[in-house]
């Protein structure tokens, strides 16, 4: 196996435990927004001090996923940032005025309008950041991204992501994010019957709409992203990934109406690393298709074993701070 396939398989790691942990995260400012019934203010209070220990630190993933691109494919990381800037700037604003937002809510000191508005910040931020996230993925699969003879990207800067299917990618991931974070409350609130029984029904009604705008994903595929639709469709490990993904959706819709929630959540963790790999392995070789391939953009191998090395020297620390954190703050 080449280094510039370990890289890309450590990347795509780092996006599936970011959409698991951080994806939750934007979640919980999606049902901020959408909160609704008797116990509006316990519900918002609970999604709040769900993540506060955490949804920080769980940023670290996007930056190790942006950071190896960078490094280890510099040409694709230029064309998608050519390419791509206007969805891009608009997903790093969002999660910039979603920090700063949580950061005056939470030291507001009782300043009653500065919390309001902070609290707004966060949930609209939380809303269209990964919205934005979806269609950056779905516009760097759709082939729409061009690159010429002498590597200058052919771009209007418009075109490439504001397409159905990139803003299809967009709703799927925001359905998914809210699927999480309401699934993830289940077991945060074990100990309050009510709010817990709010969140199953959220993550019910979240559940349908994943598999609805799922569906939507794959439909527009066909025209939208063909070397997608050719790798989900026809490759000879698609219709098993299918079944396996299926089966744990239902596991965890399953799981959810039983109230076995802890299995709802493993299910959901699965069913998101199970898309995200059938994501990736669709879309290999390319990074951006129809030009840049994992080894038409990797970086020489002199470049490649120091990230490597780092990566292994780095999970040493980084991998057991997270297990330390999550066992403080989660257990």
């Amino acid at each position: 196996m080449s280094l510039s396939i370990v890289i890309a398989s450590v990347i795509v790691v780092s996006m599936v435990i970011y959409v698991a942990s951080g994806g939750a995260d934007f979640g919980s400012g999606i049902w901020d927004l959408f909160a609704w019934g008797p116990r509006v203010d316990r519900q918002r209070d609970a999604l709040w001090e769900a993540i506060a220990p955490i949804w920080e630190a769980n940023h670290v993933w996007l930056i190790i996923a942006l950071v190896l691109m960078f490094v280890a494919y510099p040409a694709a990381f230029s064309a998608i940032l050519t390419a791509l800037h206007i969805p891009v700037s608009l997903m790093l604003i969002g999660i910039v005025l979603r920090g700063s937002s949580f950061a005056f809510r939470s030291y507001s000191a009782g300043a009653t309008l500065v919390e309001r508005r902070s609290a707004t910040v966060f949930a609209v931020s939380s809303v269209a950041t990964p919205v934005m996230l979806g269609v950056t993925a779905g516009a760097v699969a759709s082939g729409n991204i061009t690159v010429d003879a002498s590597g200058v990207v052919q771009t209007d800067f418009v075109s490439a992501w504001l397409a159905p299917f990139p803003f299809a990618i967009g709703f799927f991931t925001l359905s998914l994010c809210a699927f999480l974070a309401a699934v993830y409350m289940t077991v945060e609130l074990e100990d309050d019957r009510p709010l817990q029984e709010d969140f199953r029904r959220r993550g019910l009604w979240a559940a349908v709409a994943v598999g609805v705008t799922a569906f939507l994903s794959l439909f527009l595929a066909s025209e939208g992203a063909p070397t997608i639709w050719q790798g989900l469709s026809k490759s000879p490990w698609a219709i098993p990934f299918h079944v396996a993904t299926g089966l744990s959706a239902v596991g965890a819709i399953l799981a959810l109406w039983l109230r076995r929630f802890r299995r709802a959540r493993a299910m959901a963790i699965v069913q998101t690393a199970l898309i995200i790999t059938g994501w990736g392995l669709a879309q290999y070789p390319y990074i951006v298709p129809p030009d840049l391939t994992l080894q038409n953009t990797a970086a020489p191998d002199s470049v490649l074993w120091p990230i490597t090395v780092a990566l292994g020297v780095g999970s040493v620390v980084l991998v057991p701070s997270f297990w330390h954190l999550y066992r403080v703050f989660k257990s």
